[in-house]
Formats: structure tokens, sequence, C-alpha cells
């Protein structure tokens, strides 16, 4: 994922899924570390609650164009949690190269620890179905692919260090955290490939405005210790300062621009 820049310009999560794996790795003396100084996934905390039933839905802007439109939503499914997220290429960018992507993750409701990653993408001639399982016992990330226009097929195993997490139930994981100002935490994100450190420093509260109304946020800017794109830019993420963490704005700012990804509607289906 890491060297498909051109997804970046244009799906906020193929944008997240890049820039996780592959922001500059800022060092900020100054700041907390409230889990420790190792890399770690923290267990689930005590009275957390999912959103179950919301869907949050997203729209990307570059350079002034709407590049694209994203949707996330996480669902109960018995012992684990799943969550599914879309993103889709439209207007002027989807004349150019079009995307429709699919993407599907659990990870155990308890640890955080991810299980399986699956994702079905559509983008200009590719076409591909993806698998990723972590298992935790062996240490190993298994990749299954196949190209769906000729056939071909990929197996590949990497090491991971145990519990990782990848970059669509990352989005939760974060939201799990405490994200107060001046606070820092640091944990392993794998997506198939080369397991990568992410740091997320809490820098500061901040109010931001968007189509889905006006919230009070806190911003997490993240780094991570490897990828293509190191000392080329910066990733940040807003988050509702509340008890939800609602995810409200994602922002990248690249050699080629600044992408804003915001929060367009929220959506709640009855009996959640």
């Amino acid at each position: 994922m890491r060297h498909r820049c051109l997804h970046v310009l244009i799906l906020i999560l193929l944008m997240v899924s890049a820039l996780l794996a592959s922001a500059p790795d800022t060092q900020h003396p100054g700041a907390v570390d409230t889990i420790g100084p190792a890399s770690m996934i923290r267990p689930v905390p005590e009275g957390h609650s999912f959103p179950h039933g919301t869907v949050l839905h997203y729209d990307a802007e570059w350079r002034l164009w709407k590049a694209g439109t994203a949707t996330m939503r996480i669902d109960a499914a018995g012992p684990e949690e799943r969550v599914t997220a879309s993103a889709d290429a439209i207007g002027v960018v989807a004349m150019l190269y079009r995307v429709q992507d699919r993407f599907e993750s659990y990870f155990d409701r308890r640890s955080f620890c991810s299980l399986s990653l699956t994702k079905r993408s559509e983008e200009g001639l590719h076409q591909r179905h993806t698998i990723i399982r972590f298992d935790q016992v062996r240490r190993k990330s298994i990749l299954d692919e196949r190209n769906l226009r000729n056939g071909q097929t990929k197996h590949t195993e990497q090491d991971i260090p145990g519990c990782v997490t990848d970059v669509l139930s990352g989005m939760y994981y974060l939201a799990s955290l405490p994200l107060e100002p001046g606070s820092a935490s640091m944990f392993p994100l794998n997506d198939g490939g080369q397991t990568v450190n992410v740091r997320a420093e809490v820098e500061a509260r901040e109010e931001i405005k968007t189509d889905a109304g006006t919230f009070r946020t806190v911003r997490v800017q993240l780094s991570a210790d490897a990828g293509v794109l190191k000392n080329r830019g910066k990733v940040w993420i807003w988050y509702s300062d509340d008890p939800n963490h609602t995810l409200v704005q994602v922002r990248t700012r690249l050699f080629w621009g600044t992408l804003n990804i915001r929060l367009a509607r929220i959506d709640h289906e009855p009996g959640h």
C-alpha cells in the first residue's frame, strides 16, 4: 500500500493507510508517553463502548477539487469487532482514475489485536482481492492476493511482534486512547508488509467546522519509523473531544499539496 502514492491523492482510507505507514518520524521531547517507551497495543479500556450501527460519511478535497467519498462503520461480530469501509473517487478525479474500494477488518474485542483485513480494490486497470490474516501464535502476517483481471495469485508472510493493529481498525484503536493534549503513544501497525511503529502525539484542542456540524476536537499528529514518504510530509487526525472520539477530520500535507478529509454526515441505524 505504501508505494501507491496516487491513492493518497484520491481516498481517505488509502491515504490513512499510506501515511500511517510512512509519515516522517519526528521527535517531540516535550511529550509525555502515556503507555510507555515500547511500541504496543493496549487492551480495550474497561467500560469502553464502540459506536455500533453508526455510519460515518466523509468527503475528500484536494486543491479545491472534491476528490472522493468514504464511509466507515463498526459492528459487533460475536467476540470480535467488525469494521467495514468504502472509498470511491468522484468528479474529475474519477474521470482520470476510477477507484472503488471496499474494506473489512476484524479485531479481538478485548485485546484490540487485529485478526484479519480484507480488501477488494478496483483502481484504474487494477482489480485485486486481498486477504491478510494475523497469526499471533506464529507471529506472522499472511497475505493472499488474487488479481481479478488475469487470475494471478500472490502469497507472502511477514514477521509481526505478536499483537498488531491494521490501517482500518487502527482508527478505532486511536479513538480508545485517552487523547489528552501533551500525551503520546506508540503502537505497531501492519498492512500485510513490514510492521511499522506509529507514534501518535496529541497536540491541542481545536474547534472544527464540517458539513456534519461544529465539533470540539483534539488534534493528533502521526509519525512513523519507516516508509517511502519519510521526511516528505505530515498527517493529522482530529477526534471529537468527548468519550466517543468520533473521527472528524484528516489532513495531510505533502510535496504535492494538502489533502483534507472532513466528516460530511453521521447516520445512526435504528436499534443502536
